[in-house]
């Protein structure tokens, strides 16, 4: 589990209720059962009533990439990458269908072995772009969902705390209890205002830092699954795949890289 979104998420609600607490409110006062069934309740219809079925069966596959540990190590592709195309220019691209036989990344799999197929180039080309734009257009699937469940939630909120103070404006008989009822019924507007901006905007961020990233590499792969079958000096390979990471740290090349590299340099 990525542990930053859980906290960050933990942390925002524990704020609000520590400012509450420490402005001499009452923990009882936050916990309304009606309120939290008008705003979660009518979130979650909404959100049903929004989407086809198939879209909402995605959902725990959306919050296992909000939540989970995904490490896209682009350094880590470039050296493969770099590998690849030392093997090419020394043995020819047929000498790399044994490495992607198990390869656990599908997409570069595929690039390679179109590669080794003989492919046309732009061939391979339109069919990665097209794998790259199904994850696109798959993620904000996923983020929109949690992104229509915050734009709900704070208008239910609304609904809640009106149907409240239509309750109290209809009991004015006992004004003594006219501050507590009213304090009741604005918790829906916090219960809609927080869960919109402190759980559901907030995945819905999380999956699309998570799909910039993933898509990114998948870029990268592309231009080093065409760079290999172009048969480029894995030097320059290295120049323009690095372009695509954040940092430009160096990482040391792989022996067979470097070998390659030294060949390359004769």
């Amino acid at each position: 589990m990525d542990i930053a979104t859980l906290i960050g998420i933990i942390a925002g609600i524990a704020a609000v209720i520590s400012g509450f607490l420490w402005e001499g409110g009452q923990l009882s006062g936050l916990l309304q059962k009606t309120a939290a069934l008008i705003v979660f309740g009518g979130t979650i219809a909404a959100v049903v009533a929004s989407f086809p079925t198939y879209r909402l069966r995605t959902i725990p596959a959306a919050l296992r990439m909000a939540f989970g540990r995904h490490r896209y190590d682009s350094k880590q592709w470039v050296e493969e990458l770099i590998e690849m195309s030392t093997i090419a220019r020394r043995s020819g691209v047929l000498a790399l269908e044994r490495k992607v036989i198990d390869h656990p990344n599908p997409f570069l799999q595929d690039g390679i072995q179109m590669v080794v197929d003989g492919t046309d180039p732009d061939i391979v080309r339109q069919i990665l772009e097209m794998e790259i734009d199904s994850v696109e257009q798959k993620h904000e699937g996923y983020a929109k969902i949690f992104e229509a469940a915050g734009g709900y939630a704070p208008t239910m909120g609304i609904i809640g705390t009106v149907m409240g103070l239509i309750q109290v404006l209809g009991s004015l008989t006992d004004p003594t209890g006219l501050g507590p009822a009213i304090a009741v019924a604005f918790t829906a507007t916090l219960y809609g205002v927080a869960s919109a901006n402190l759980i559901f905007l907030p995945i819905a961020s999380k999956i699309k830092s998570r799909s910039a990233d993933e898509v990114q590499a998948m870029e990268m792969m592309l231009e080093g699954v065409l760079a290999i079958q172009n048969g480029e000096n894995p030097q320059l390979v290295r120049k323009r795949l690095e372009s695509f990471t954040l940092t430009h740290r160096h990482v040391a090349p792989s022996p067979l890289a470097k070998e390659g590299l030294d060949e390359s340099a004769q």
